[in-house]
């Protein structure tokens, strides 16, 4: 049993750009993929009209009118990005009150019709997506999907989402992935997971919990019909929840809408053609309202046709006489870096990172700069003295790096790793993940300053993922081809290779601080776990033995923890909604070096990933600018 995290509240903010050199609090950097802007709009139902709805910044989404439009419910993260909360407001604006106060994610409320109650999603207890009710009179909270007939195995996904009210308040409609299986997109070749949807009904004291909707395919985001006798849903092949979060590849997904019978589960076609839509919504006047997301067309559509709405909106609902909508209008421009998160754990300050976060002995950060191009950079802990130091070829023709190389082959730089005296970084550049079977990549080795590029390994196969033993004398790496498959140690003086181990084994990483490596392994089943081994193959330890995905895995700067990526807890909402967000489960974990000690550092509904914690000599650095 792993740990729960030690919840706090938001302590002052503490910036890096301290006044004295030692910070009172430790710095933990990751990465976080989601919107960096998301404010509400409502418009009238022909696009006409549209004007922001609260006047005070917040990042807000997920939002819904009252069956009396005169109230609309909506998630918000203004204490805190990353911290979500339940909020209501008049259709005005006025009125804004706060109805959740938790650390936990609270998301996706919708108001029962005689405005009595809420009911929302909320990973609180169990940082499981449930479905709970909140009586605003009283203020009592349950948890209607919790007991026991409702919920699903607990090695298997098993979350609740979407819940939405009959016209009479008897049902409550909602989506599950409840007892469906851990996959992974393209048969089993990657590690993000698909999502398998159904649509199901339940009274509001927990009984009668009927499932509509058939298995195999993705299911989501159920409304009803002014009658109660259908709900109108979006449906689609489960690859679509995996192809539909990713910008670059919706443009291959489909999915329809439908309309299902409440009595005999019997579903119908009402729309059919390419492209992702989803939030259906059935209007009074006879037609039905979607949003679509592609990289061709993205917006509101109605059953006759499109309306002149802008493209960068998301989660449309309409008021109940279909004359007015509201929805979220964001923004996916890069975070800055160092943006303040809300910290689950009052031990640390969390901040935000570009990826693959790594400080050298004397406290420069290096990474990868996937906000821009991806290229290698340096800087400061505070962001400061940013210094470009290899050029990726995404933007080769812009400008290449100080020593002029650019590169022979298409890629990315990725990895960095120090070599103990803080002057040189090894890195790998070339093209990986989905590209990697198509294109070569390999390990570099080039000076702080972007002078003395030179190869480590072949640039005429596929290796990367390089880690620096603590004495700088070796470094272990990760091999892709067939038959030379898994992770190599190479003897940095003689260029000298030897097998550590044979199978799919990737992202190693070297203790700061003893002779153990960690890395990821695909077990046969299609499960990632993390393990550690010695540097001479002995002493291999399964750390985690979760059925989802534990990945990415790093030390900590003193060598005391390995931080990584975890999908335990499963989504905490719809897949297909997310924007380009490849695992939106990921959250951060710390557990000590033999696998003891068990924590979740992150609860947020976006993909959190890529930690680093900053070491004094970077907050010492920082606090001296």
């Amino acid at each position: 049993m792993r740990n729960k995290p030690f919840i706090a509240s938001i302590g002052a903010a503490l910036g890096l750009l301290a006044a004295a050199p030692v910070m009172a609090k430790d710095v933990l950097l990751f990465n976080r993929i989601g919107p960096t802007k998301s404010e509400l709009y409502v418009a009238n139902a022909d696009g006409t009209g549209e004007h922001k709805l609260i006047a005070t910044p917040g990042y807000d989404y997920n939002a819904k009118f009252s069956d009396d439009g005169q109230w609309i419910v909506f998630t918000s993260e203004r204490q805190g990005l990353g911290q979500s909360d339940i909020y209501r407001v008049k259709a005005d604006g006025s009125a804004l009150e706060r109805l959740t106060d938790d650390p936990a994610v609270d998301d996706q409320a919708a108001l029962s019709p005689d405005n009595r109650y809420i009911a929302f999603m909320s990973d609180r207890g169990s940082h499981r997506a449930n479905i709970w009710l909140l009586d605003l009179q009283t203020r009592k909270l349950t948890n209607l999907t919790g007991k026991a007939p409702i919920q699903g195995d607990p090695n298997k996904p098993d979350g609740f989402y979407r819940p939405s009210w009959s016209p009479d308040g008897k049902w409550i409609a909602f989506t599950s992935d409840r007892n469906t299986e851990w996959k992974s997109h393209d048969k089993g070749a990657a590690w993000e997971h698909l999502q398998e949807l159904s649509v199901y009904i339940v009274h509001p004291d927990g009984s009668g919990l009927k499932r509509l909707s058939p298995e195999g395919v993705m299911t989501g985001s159920p409304k009803w019909s002014a009658d109660g006798k259908q709900l109108i849903a979006y449906q689609g092949d489960v690859e679509v929840s995996w192809l539909s979060r990713v910008d670059q590849l919706s443009m291959k997904a489909t999915s329809q809408i439908v309309a299902i019978d409440v009595a005999s589960g019997q579903s119908t076609e009402l729309t059919s053609g390419p492209g992702v839509k989803l939030n259906p919504q059935f209007l009074p006047d006879g037609r039905f309202g979607y949003s679509t997301k592609s990289a061709q067309t993205t917006g509101i559509m109605y059953s006759d046709g499109p309306k002149p709405f802008p493209a960068n909106l998301r989660e449309p609902s309409w008021r109940k006489d279909g004359k007015q909508v509201i929805y979220e209008r964001i923004d996916n421009l890069p975070m800055a870096q160092n943006t303040q998160l809300y910290s689950w754990d009052q031990q640390y300050e969390y901040r935000y990172t570009d990826v693959f976060p790594m400080f050298a002995k004397d406290g420069t950060l290096a990474l990868s700069a996937k906000d821009v191009d991806t290229s290698l950079v340096t800087m400061n802990a505070d962001g400061s003295n940013r210094q470009l130091v290899f050029q990726s070829t995404t933007k080769c023709a812009a400008g290449k790096n100080p020593s002029g190389q650019c590169g022979d082959m298409i890629g990315v730089a990725l990895t960095p790793s120090w070599m103990p005296d803080s002057q040189s970084i090894v890195f790998s550049f070339g093209g990986y993940w989905r590209t990697r079977d198509q294109n070569v990549a390999n390990v570099k080795l080039i000076h702080r300053d972007g002078s003395g590029v030179e190869d480590l390994t072949s640039p005429t196969s596929n290796t990367g993922f390089a880690s620096v033993s603590p004495d700088g004398k070796r470094m272990v790496y990760r091999s892709w081809a067939k038959g030379d498959e898994g992770l190599r140690i190479m003897d940095l003086a003689t260029r000298q290779v030897r097998v550590l181990t044979n199978d799919w084994d990737n992202v190693p990483g070297w203790s700061p601080s003893q002779d153990l490596i960690v890395f990821t392994r695909k077990q046969t089943d299609g499960n990632f776990d993390i393990y550690t081994i010695k540097p001479d193959g002995s002493d291999l330890k399964r750390l985690t033995t979760f059925p989802g995905s534990d990945a990415h895995a790093v030390w900590s700067w003193d060598g005391k923890k390995i931080l990584w990526n975890s999908s335990e807890y499963g989504f905490k909402d719809e897949a297909a909604l997310y924007d380009n967000s490849f695992q939106p489960y990921g959250q951060v974990w710390a557990m000590n070096p033999d696998g003891s000690g068990k924590q979740m550092l992150t609860d947020s509904r976006w993909e959190d990933s890529m930690p680093a914690f900053a070491p004094p000599a970077a907050l010492r650095t920082a606090a001296e600018q």
